[in-house]
């Protein structure tokens, strides 16, 4: 399906892919995406729950992009078919 994003999400979204089944710091994503090297780790927060209310069947248990507590996230869909 066709979903609209961002140009912010959609870099953020092919990083994940790309790097899938790694898990990201908020600070890690910050400068890897953002190109900051310091800054509010918030706005990684913001745009992950954006990412996920356009991508995820649920966004409350997201399937796709995973929160890994105390670390940051990961793009894991699972194995594939």
């Amino acid at each position: 399906r066709n979903v609209p994003v961002s140009a912010l999400e959609f870099d953020l979204l092919a990083f994940l892919m790309h790097h899938r089944g790694e898990v990201f710091r908020r600070e890690d994503l910050l400068e890897r995406v953002w190109g900051f090297t310091y800054g509010d780790t918030a706005t990684v927060t913001v745009h992950i729950g954006r990412l996920r209310a356009r991508i995820e069947d649920d966004p409350a248990e997201p399937r796709l992009i995973k929160t890994v507590w105390g670390v940051g996230y990961s793009f894991d869909p699972g194995p594939h078919p």
